[in-house]
């Protein structure tokens, strides 16, 4: 299975609550429908969260295999407990603390996307957010700490089902620029 961090958006995570793709997310979308086309069967589950910027980025893919996206809020960006202007900061401590020192609910959101990765039963393409995919490959190698590492806008974190777990086969390509 394949986690797909969505392109690059249209604004930040402190300016709108939902924004669509930049032209360079747009690019990047079809980047990375390009790539999974050739690795992924027609039958593949293709996911995505209820965001904007997540749906914009799997559309690509979608259209290549002429299906719709199975929108899933488990894959949603994490639900910041502030205000939106606000949440840079609170975004800021939270990538600098353990999965141990998070709220039931934090804790909640992070094994309901990996209970749902689990209960897929075939290839998929899972569109996504940056601390979704830290949160499940955190979770799979075994690291207490929130950020793990820094996925790219649109980029492809391999992962493979063993059962009744996940394997993390490469991380995506690591991002240069700052977390929108």
């Amino acid at each position: 299975m394949f986690l797909v961090r969505h392109g690059e958006a249209a604004a930040s995570w402190g300016e709108a609550p939902d924004p669509g793709l930049s032209e360079l997310g747009r690019r990047q979308a079809q980047t990375v429908a390009d790539e999974l086309a050739l690795q992924l069967p027609p039958d593949s589950h293709l996911l995505s969260s209820p965001l904007q910027r997540a749906l914009e980025t799997a559309a690509p893919l979608a259209l290549h295999f002429g299906r719709d996206l199975d929108k899933r809020d488990a894959f949603r960006e994490i639900p910041a407990p502030v205000p939106l202007p606000e949440r840079p900061a609170w975004l800021r401590r939270f990538m600098q603390q353990r999965w141990s020192e998070q709220e039931e609910n934090l804790q909640a959101w992070r094994r309901t996307a990996l209970d749902q990765l689990l209960e897929l039963d075939r290839p998929a393409a899972v569109f996504t957010h940056f601390l979704v995919i830290n949160a499940v490959v955190g979770h799979v190698t075994g690291q207490a700490e929130t950020l793990c590492f820094w996925p790219d806008n649109g980029s492809v974190t391999h992962l493979v089902h063993k059962g009744d777990s996940l394997e993390l086969v490469s991380e995506g390509r690591q991002m240069q620029t700052v977390v929108n």
